[in-house]
């Protein structure tokens, strides 16, 4: 799931993908790709699940509860043993058919655990991502930073990236160089960080300890591939250091609320992806506020009034 994009671009998004709906599609040795037809503003041309090993596999985000996309998926493991089914995290666009693939394979379903804010709700705030969140979704064995899962020939080792969401997980496949770095890290936009689901600090912590390891591609959960993952991490970081200066520039020259604050940063985005630009806003404002530097009456939210602290 995506942030609205905003020009200038940093870094630079790479939007030349062929989905290939309904088809696995080679990507690496001994990993397909089946791209759910579910475009939108924030799935790109749909969520990509990744089938890992030959005989034996692995199948990461198995994607939303979407009959044809299960029905491809099934199409594409005919005559192999399902082992694992492991969950980046628990929108539904990518861990609701999770329960319906355990049941046609008898496969152990893999994640961090089940769906919970970054946060607690402040008094009168609503979830503005409740409907997209899995609430039913459990593991049947939760993951830490480190835990490693293994099948034959391929073992998948989990990377704690909480950001987007707080039970974000990415997932290295060892002796590979490939990390599937579900909505951390996509190639096509940033991704969307929005309280309560998701926290600034967490993200940027995250994105440094991509940043910490060597490795050679990203498979992310929507979109192609991020092909120099040392350039884009560096990017990335770039771009939301900008954000937060933009945010800063803003109440500086006046603007107390996030609205007004929304209209002059993303001035050339879509006006209908305002709601969720916002909450990107919130999200910086929550971390600046920790820090010190902003300041609001109670907690930081989305009709708050702000100041420099």
């Amino acid at each position: 799931m995506s942030e609205p994009r905003t020009a200038p671009k940093s870094p630079e998004f790479d939007l030349a993908f062929e989905p290939a709906h309904g088809r696995a599609v080679p990507v690496a040795a001994g990993v397909e790709r089946i791209t759910v037809n579910n475009p939108g503003p924030f799935t790109f041309h749909g969520t990509n699940t990744y089938i890992v090993g030959r005989g034996s596999v692995a199948v990461i985000d198995p994607g939303p509860d979407d009959d044809a996309h299960f029905s491809a998926l099934m199409q594409a493991l005919e005559g192999r043993e399902v082992t694992h089914i492991a969950v980046s995290h628990t929108h539904k666009d990518h861990s609701s058919l999770a329960r319906r693939l355990k049941a046609a394979t008898g496969a152990t379903i893999v994640a961090e655990g089940p769906h919970r804010a970054a946060r607690p709700l402040h008094a009168g705030e609503t979830n503005p991502f409740a409907e997209s969140s899995d609430m039913e979704f459990s593991p049947d064995i939760a993951l830490a930073d480190g835990d490693r899962v293994e099948g034959d020939g391929w073992t998948l080792s989990a990377i704690a990236t909480p950001g987007h969401t707080a039970n974000h997980l990415a997932f290295a496949l060892e002796e590979s160089g490939i990390v599937f770095s579900a909505d951390h890290v996509m190639a096509w936009a940033t991704s969307i960080v929005a309280p309560p689901d998701g926290a600034m600090g967490d993200y940027m912590a995250s994105l440094e300890r991509l940043l910490s390891r060597d490795d050679r591609i990203y498979f992310p959960g929507h979109g192609g591939p991020v092909k120099d993952p040392s350039a884009f991490l560096r990017g990335l970081r770039t771009h939301r250091r900008m954000r937060e200066r933009a945010v800063l520039e803003r109440i500086r020259a006046g603007d107390r609320l996030i609205p007004d604050m929304v209209k002059a940063i993303y001035r050339d985005t879509d006006p209908r992806l305002h709601g969720a630009a916002a909450l990107s806003v919130l999200a910086h404002i929550e971390d600046l506020v920790e820090k010190g530097i902003v300041a609001t009456e109670g907690p930081p939210r989305l009709t708050g009034v702000y100041t420099i602290a």
